[in-house]
């Protein structure tokens, strides 16, 4: 493990907004992240582009899935395409990856199936995919715990002098939580090779991030000794340089760091929710003007790497995803009620086990009883 101390902690300047696109698709000159990517070529910024409407298409079939009564809940990813694309790409397969519950986007780039990946949402099952296949953990729905996790994982690489990274996605909500402030100790502490990547969509649920925090939230970082980089989340080319450098200065040793993508939640917070109660009438139309989709499309068409043709078999392609998906979800078998106390423990617990008795028990009650008959008559 890396001595804490050994590796001095630059004094980032997180006044800017990094940026290598800008939102009408022109390229930006940025120092700091152009040397990341400067040896990409198409067939990888086509693989970006593809990679984003796949997943928007993915959260709109969601969606309606959702609207149509077959998923109980979704957590829509609208408008945050770049900053799930970019930050995995970035990445190396045996990476371990520790999501919130809105980077499906994530887990399709890994490979995970894709009627698995509605399964919790329907309710058919604790979590969609098996995390040691595509090294992506299990979907968190408590907010911040992600982050220890990862950043336990991140000290058990470092431990065994591994090159790997952990990654622990979040959201601006999730800084106010004392998980993250601990993550943040431990990994600052131990030079642990985690990333912490923030997804400041501007609201968390109801509340605006400026009520939480003061200062950009890369700052709360480097309160704790971690570098911390603020990335425009709607350039997927500066999320991925981003993200890139923060994985080289892990692996070398140079411990974590913290991005902050700026980004914007274009739909709600989940399917229960209405933005519509709590946000301004002009920020869809402010923020659909950086649409990440649309600037990334401009930037390669000027440069002849997206024609037509091509956009229409990614748009082809979307269509089936979207369509698998579907097929997917609407068939997925309902579970055995008994399944719920199946990997509670590793070995046997006694409580557990009455506990199953007892709702054997109950469900046993509802079963019509053999030989019984009902009269005709009137009482």
């Amino acid at each position: 493990m890396t001595t804490p101390g050994t590796h001095p902690v630059p004094d980032p300047d997180i006044s800017e907004v990094h940026q290598l696109i800008a939102a009408d698709g022109s390229a930006v000159d940025d120092a700091m992240l152009a040397p990341h990517v400067a040896d990409e070529g198409a067939e990888m910024l086509v693989q970006l582009f593809t990679d984003m409407v796949v997943i928007r298409r993915i959260d709109k079939e969601a969606t309606a899935l959702q609207r149509q009564g077959q998923l109980g809940l979704w957590p829509p990813l609208l408008g945050q395409e770049a900053a799930q694309i970019g930050s995995v790409h970035a990445l190396a397969d045996d990476d371990f990856i520790f999501p919130t519950y809105r980077e499906n986007g994530v887990a399709y780039c890994r490979g995970a199936d894709l009627a698995a990946m509605m399964a919790t949402w329907r309710g058919t099952a604790n979590t969609g995919w098996n995390p040691y296949e595509i090294n992506v953990a299990t979907p968190q729905i408590i907010i911040g715990s992600q982050t220890l996790h990862a950043t336990g994982y991140a000290m058990g690489l470092a431990i065994e002098g591994k090159e790997s990274v952990a990654m622990a996605y979040l959201g601006d909500g999730a800084t106010s939580e004392g998980d993250v402030h601990e993550a943040m100790v431990f990994a600052a502490s131990f030079q642990t090779p985690v990333i912490f990547f923030c997804q400041n969509n501007h609201w968390a649920i109801s509340e605006p991030v400026g009520l939480q925090s003061h200062v950009p939230l890369a700052g709360r970082a480097i309160g704790y000794g971690i570098p911390g980089l603020r990335v425009d989340g709607n350039d997927v080319l500066a999320v991925l340089a981003a993200t890139r450098w923060a994985a080289q200065r892990a692996r070398s040793g140079a411990g974590p760091s913290f991005i902050e993508a700026v980004t914007y939640r274009m739909g709600p917070h989940t399917t229960a929710d209405d933005p519509t109660r709590y946000r301004g009438v002009t920020e869809l139309d402010e923020w659909g003007a950086k649409d990440p989709i649309d600037r990334f499309r401009r930037y390669l068409t000027d440069r002849g790497m997206l024609d037509h043709d091509a956009q229409a078999a990614v748009a082809a392609k979307a269509d089936a995803v979207a369509a698998e998906l579907r097929a997917g979800t609407i068939a997925l078998p309902d579970p055995d009620p008994m399944s719920v106390f199946e990997n509670v423990y590793v070995d046997g617990h006694p409580q557990l086990e009455r506990q199953r008795e007892n709702y054997q028990r109950y469900l046993a009650g509802f079963a019509p009883s053999s030989g019984s008959s009902h009269s005709g008559g009137q009482s």
